[in-house]
């Protein structure tokens, strides 16, 4: 009952927040977005042309209301039409996320791994030489911008100055092969540009949970350094860790997606959003800031629930 009462509150206040980031978001892009009206009516309109030009974009109706109409086109997925090509903005997304997900979530994934062995390896190892070289490396990795890794890595790998194994810009994906052909490059530049921060961020966990009570005394009997790494520091770091990994998870796909999709010519979302954000297609920029904080509300649910499988006394007791 206990632990089914904590799950009941946090889905309580996963639905307070989603509301909130909802009226937000409704606000910024909807209420006080751009009037459309003068876009739809040649010159000199009469005072019933617009009239009826915002009779029919809804901008008659009370906030409620409208607010209201908003959240049931979140809900069923009803975003509009693109601006910009007249696709319905939903198929717009259906088509262009899978892409999204393909090209950023291995180097995701491998970015976070490294991250976490390396992290470990360096906690254990703190003030050493090895310590020192990889947070070194980590400082100077994090010191490069986006633009110059991409360029370094197209440069040795894309072109004839180096082994010209892959192609610098493009997306025709048939097959595994074709896969790694296009994506190897973008995942070895997202690899790149978070594995400086993910291990600063991982060793400072270890590195806490090393210096625990039970950690030291189990140095002190001599216990097998890997249990104590793997079994014990590792494990009870989890909830840091997942707060990091689901949290990245919207930031990823889209913040990170439309920087790699950007410099490299990739059809996903976002590309789809820098075209929106250069064009001005506010169909579209007001399907992916919504969804995009809705994903967060219940990446924050997750989170919750994730804590108390990661650890029991989490919530009441």
């Amino acid at each position: 009952m206990r632990s089914g009462g904590y799950i009941f509150r946090k889905l309580v206040s996963a639905v307070a927040l989603l509301i909130g980031v909802t009226f937000i978001s409704f606000l910024l892009m909807v209420w006080f977005g751009p009037d459309l009206t003068y876009q739809s009516l040649g010159k000199n309109p009469t005072a019933d042309q617009i009239s009826e030009v915002r009779r029919q974009l809804g901008y008659d109706r009370p906030f409620l209301e409208r607010y209201g109409a908003f959240l049931g086109q979140l809900a069923t997925l009803d975003l509009g039409h693109s601006d910009s090509t007249g696709e319905p903005v939903s198929r717009l997304m259906a088509r262009t996320l899978p892409v999204s997900l393909a090209l950023v979530l291995p180097g995701f994934l491998i970015g976070n791994l490294l991250g976490i062995l390396l992290g470990l390896w360096s906690a254990w190892r703190r003030g050493s030489m090895t310590d020192r070289f990889i947070m070194g490396a980590s400082v100077a990795g994090m010191s490069l911008s986006f633009l110059v890794i991409i360029i370094l890595l197209q440069v040795l790998l894309c072109t004839p100055w180096g082994l010209n194994l892959f192609p610098a810009r493009g997306w025709s994906v048939d097959g595994l092969s074709a896969y790694l052909y296009y994506a190897t490059v973008p995942t070895l530049s997202l690899v790149l540009i978070t594995l400086g921060y993910n291990t600063r961020f991982y060793r400072s966990v270890m590195v806490e949970e090393l210096n625990r009570e039970h950690i030291r005394t189990a140095l002190a009997y001599g216990a097998d350094t890997r249990a104590i790494l793997f079994t014990h520091v590792l494990k009870n770091s989890l909830a840091p860790i997942l707060t990091r990994l689901l949290f990245s998870i919207p930031i990823i796909v889209i913040s990170g997606s439309l920087l790699l999709e950007s410099y490299f010519g990739i059809p996903g979302i976002g590309k789809v959003t820098y075209d929106a954000i250069t064009n001005g297609d506010q169909p579209v920029l007001k399907a992916v800031v919504s969804l995009t904080a809705v994903l967060f509300v219940l990446v924050q649910l997750a989170v919750d629930l994730a804590y108390r499988w990661v650890d029991p006394r989490v919530g009441p007791s």
